[in-house]
């Protein structure tokens, strides 16, 4: 029901098959809402939930009408009610004034009301809505129209003559435009000349400037206006369901706690990040540049900004800052805020001054020139803090955050480190959210890299916790033998590094998949206990593997005894074709050097 103040004007109806009887929620909504009423002798309550919208809400207007929250589309009219039971939901009222009829109604109109025949009076109190004005003129029979003030309250409204041609329309609609009352007992034949033929003409002049609008939008790049900026804000506060703030420079509002997130204004992204330069820049990823900032604080930061050209980038940039808003976990990257400026849209997260797990194994070990520098920087317990911080990171996701979140892109790039090597999970652009009662889940477009795919979602598009747990498991494998996944060549025959540990784990020889930096350091036990966890985790049929409590239960206690696994994913009768593993660029490193691999199933 809507009131205005305090007085009932509109009601929704009954509730019939998953229909208000006065609201289009899902006819025009395609099925947004699953709307439920119960009533029977022990309880009586009503319920929805929203399919696919994750912060499903009804705005109701200014003017009376309600809309949706996620698109404005248009539930019901109830600024169409004047005070009469029309049988659209409208509540009669006894106090209707006798000079008005259910016919007459307020149309907004560009022009002005005659001098001489009109007077006019303002009211400038602020508690004074659209709503209010619209009730003030139509409880005044001398009252022909009204209009809000600049800020959409107080009102003025003209009285006079009840004759049409008090008011001039002007057709070039350069006039301010005015609600205008229009009353079905006046002469129809001057109805007709001084409103259908002016409406008539303001509607051909629009279709030419929206034409030439079209036409000039074709020729030169799009400006966007201070309005789209503040839109764009609007829509990223809905998406973090309200736990952003404002700010207008990023070091007004101090330090955030770790539930609210700030929106940073470009001019000091700009000054933070030295205007973008490319000495700042940490990394290149498919959503775009990553840079490195300094704030006023001196505290230092990393910035993710989406690529304007990257329509991929749009759907992670959304999905990330609503899934990074409710994850707080030690072993998952921070986002300090976000910032939108026109066609910009960017992230900023906590610096991590290690970059991540990837560059540390593939690219930075390799800079070394003496085995001793590698072992002083990644020894066994480093490793061992890594992986065990991981698995407490893919736990909390999957069982104890206040959403279950299937990652789908866990890969040794997407593993930052920070100052003191504790490994945080990074870029949820591509997980998925999982109902409390859901298992799995099918997709058409299969997003992640080719060697951290589990075999059921590489072929089919399944995935599920068990797929996290694979990619875990041949994370895992990199970091005991300080080896890509896919980038193997060993015995001249190209294996991968999943088929490799599982062939030496067969003959014996598990010791061999040990990084050879690691000999000094390594407690045997719990290697060879960490290499039988991995290879249970990437066996080759889902229903095989382990969930995360039991990972994490194996991992950390010596006196639970392990099954033994089964044949590895990727391991087809001892003959075994490498996995691709497609990189975009040498400098993919880092929070904003994560990659994303996209293959489309047709």
């Amino acid at each position: 029901m809507v009131r205005r103040r305090g007085q009932p004007y509109w009601t929704s109806g009954n509730l019939q098959n998953q229909e208000f009887e006065f609201m289009n929620v899902n006819t025009l909504l395609n099925s947004r809402y699953n709307l439920n009423y119960v009533f029977n002798n022990k309880e009586r309550y009503f319920s929805y939930d929203s399919v696919n919208y994750l912060f499903p809400m009804w705005i109701l207007r200014p003017h009376g009408r309600i809309v949706d929250g996620n698109d404005r589309r248009l539930i019901s009219t109830s600024d169409l009610c004047y005070g009469y039971d029309l049988g659209n939901g409208c509540v009669a009222s006894s106090n209707t004034p006798h000079c008005r009829n259910e016919d007459d109604k307020f149309s907004p109109m560009s022009g002005d009301f005659s001098p001489g025949l009109t007077s006019s009076s303002s009211d400038d109190n602020s508690s004074l809505s659209i709503g209010d004005c619209m009730v003030k003129c139509w409880n005044d029979c001398g009252c022909l129209g009204f209009i809000t003030g600049g800020n959409g309250t107080g009102c003025v409204t003209w009285t006079g003559n009840k004759s049409i041609s008090n008011f001039t329309i002007d057709a070039r609609g350069n006039s301010v435009s005015k609600y205008v009352l229009i009353s079905h007992n006046l002469d129809k034949g001057n109805t007709k000349t001084w409103i259908w033929a002016p409406i008539l003409a303001g509607v051909l002049l629009v279709i030419f400037c929206l034409g030439l609008l079209w036409y000039f939008k074709r020729r030169k790049p799009r400006r966007e206006e201070a309005t789209q900026e503040r839109d764009d804000r609007h829509f990223l506060e809905l998406m973090a369901s309200g736990n952003l703030k404002n700010s207008s420079d990023i070091g007004i509002n101090g330090r955030t706690d770790s539930h609210n997130m700030t929106v940073f204004s470009f001019t000091s992204i700009v000054a933070a990040t030295n205007g973008f330069s490319s000495e700042n820049e940490l990394g290149q990823g498919g959503f775009g540049p990553v840079y490195k900032g300094k704030l006023s604080d001196e505290r230092e930061i990393a910035i993710k900004r989406l690529s304007r050209t990257s329509g991929q980038g749009v759907e992670e940039f959304k999905n990330e800052l609503i899934l990074i808003a409710k994850l707080q976990h030690k072993n998952l990257v921070r986002v300090l805020g976000c910032c939108i400026h026109e066609e910009e849209k960017m992230l900023i997260y906590e610096y991590m001054p290690n970059k991540s797990l990837d560059f540390f194994l593939y690219v930075l070990l390799k800079q070394m020139c003496t085995d001793d520098t590698r072992k002083a920087l990644l020894d066994w317990p480093t490793r061992w803090n890594i992986i065990e911080g991981i698995a407490q990171g893919l736990l909390y996701l999957h069982k104890y955050s206040r959403m279950r979140v299937i990652h789908r892109d866990l890969k040794a790039s997407n593993i930052l480190l920070d100052e003191s090597m504790n490994p945080k999970i990074s870029d949820f652009g591509m997980a998925r959210i999982f109902k409390e009662n859901e298992t799995e889940a099918i997709t058409k477009r299969v997003v992640g890299t080719y060697g951290y795919m589990s075999p059921e979602y590489a072929m089919k598009g399944n995935f599920s916790e068990k797929s996290d747990v694979f990619s875990f498991g041949v994370l895992i494998l990199e970091i005991v033998s300080g080896r890509k996944t896919s980038s193997l060549s060993l015995v001249d025959t190209a294996l991968s590094l999943v088929s490799y540990a599982w062939e030496l784990w067969k003959q014996g020889n598990a010791l061999e998949l040990m990084d050879p930096t690691l000999a000094d350091s390594c407690v045997i036990d719990q290697l060879m206990r960490t290499i039988h966890v991995a290879l249970l985790c990437v066996q080759d049929h889902a229903v095989d593997r382990p969930m995360m409590p039991g990972v994490v239960s194996m991992l950390n206690n010596d006196h639970v005894s392990l099954p033994s696994p089964k044949r590895s994913a990727f391991f087809f009768g001892g003959s075994v074709s490498s996995s691709t593993s497609v990189e975009r660029n040498s400098k993919d490193y880092s929070i904003n050097g994560v990659t994303i691999t996209e293959m489309e199933v047709r």
